[in-house]
């Protein structure tokens, strides 16, 4: 880690942002966590910032937040929504993913920031890649959903606000990231697993990219303390890709729990998906969802250090606390 100077964290009390503060603290690495609000009932860490709705902040107030800053991890925004209850998700989708973001890089080059790492999706990319060709930086974008057309709008509003100015703009599509703390389908799939019932999955043939978060925090720093600023979007993965089949053993034996995989024909788990209304849970499940770390290797230097069996086995001590196992 090189000696920079001070890296805000925003949505530091989210699931990756808890993992990176503690990973810089453990580093000694300087920074200033951006939280919406602070909950005076819980231990109020000293570097944190309450900067309520970045999408609504006054100027001033974030050029006050950045004085002396020299980089920004962006992680705040709003995440995919599988049940969605807004009456407006785009207009929700646009405020907390491309406005906070456009705001704060104006900001930031105000500041004269120099490097600003965004975090955004492979889902930037579409739903599916072919197997065998995992999406890379050079594919053009076929974002599917409000959620992965506001990380698109995000990205082109870093670059433009950031060309020609002392900011680099790195944009990191992450696939589905894993960890002690993950919310989500994860945590969904490590309770299904837990439950030890007979798992309608063994019949799907696909390779899905996946992400630890120890993975995660490591590129992170591989992006704030390159030498050259790896300018652009570039994907993080973990360095190998499983199916669902594989991951779900994978699981249960960090969990300690015999999984029985039922071999159920892909077409009916369809139906089944269609008729439940989760439709767009199944083919996530089924399909591939590849992505290619090269370009980030190259130009940083980083390889994911952490192993699948590594991360699912500290994921998987982190829920049977959660759980008192």
């Amino acid at each position: 880690m090189s000696d920079t100077g001070v890296v805000v964290v925003t949505g530091a009390d989210g699931f990756i942002g808890r993992t990176l503060v503690a990973h810089f603290e453990s580093a000694g690495r300087a920074y200033r966590a951006f939280v919406r609000r602070i909950d005076p009932a819980r231990r109020v860490n000293p570097a944190a910032r309450a900067v309520g709705d970045l999408a609504q902040a006054a100027d001033s107030a974030l050029d006050g937040l950045l004085v002396g800053v020299h980089a920004i991890v962006h992680l705040a925004g709003r995440a995919h929504i599988l049940d969605e209850t807004d009456p407006e998700p785009a207009a929700a989708f646009g405020s907390a993913n491309v406005e906070a973001t456009a705001r704060l890089a104006r900001a930031a080059v105000r500041a004269g920031v120099q490097r600003f790492v965004l975090a955004s999706t492979v889902k930037v990319n579409g739903e599916v890649s072919a197997p065998g060709r995992p999406f890379n930086p050079a594919d053009p974008p076929d974002p599917c959903d409000g959620y992965a057309r506001s990380k698109a709008n995000a990205e082109r509003e870093l670059g433009a606000i950031c060309q020609g100015t002392s900011v680099s703009a790195i944009v990191l599509r992450l696939p589905l990231v894993y960890g002690p703390g993950v919310k989500g389908n994860f945590l969904a799939l490590l309770d299904e697993v837990a439950r030890a019932r007979p798992l309608p999955l063994g019949a799907i043939r696909n390779r899905r990219s996946l992400l630890y978060v120890g993975n995660l925090v490591e590129a992170i720093d591989a992006a704030l303390d390159a030498r050259t600023p790896p300018v652009g979007v570039h994907y993080i993965t973990d360095a190998e890709s499983v199916s669902v089949p594989t991951l779900v053993t994978a699981v249960g034996k960090a969990l300690g729990i015999p999984v029985r995989l039922k071999a159920v024909p892909l077409r009916l788990l369809a139906f089944a998906g269609q008729v439940t209304g989760r439709r767009a849970l199944i083919e996530r499940l089924v399909g591939t969802l590849e992505a290619d770390p090269t370009s980030f290797i190259d130009a940083t230097g980083w390889r994911p250090r952490h192993s699948l069996a590594e991360g699912l086995n500290a994921t998987a001590r982190w829920w049977r606390l959660r759980h008192s196992i």
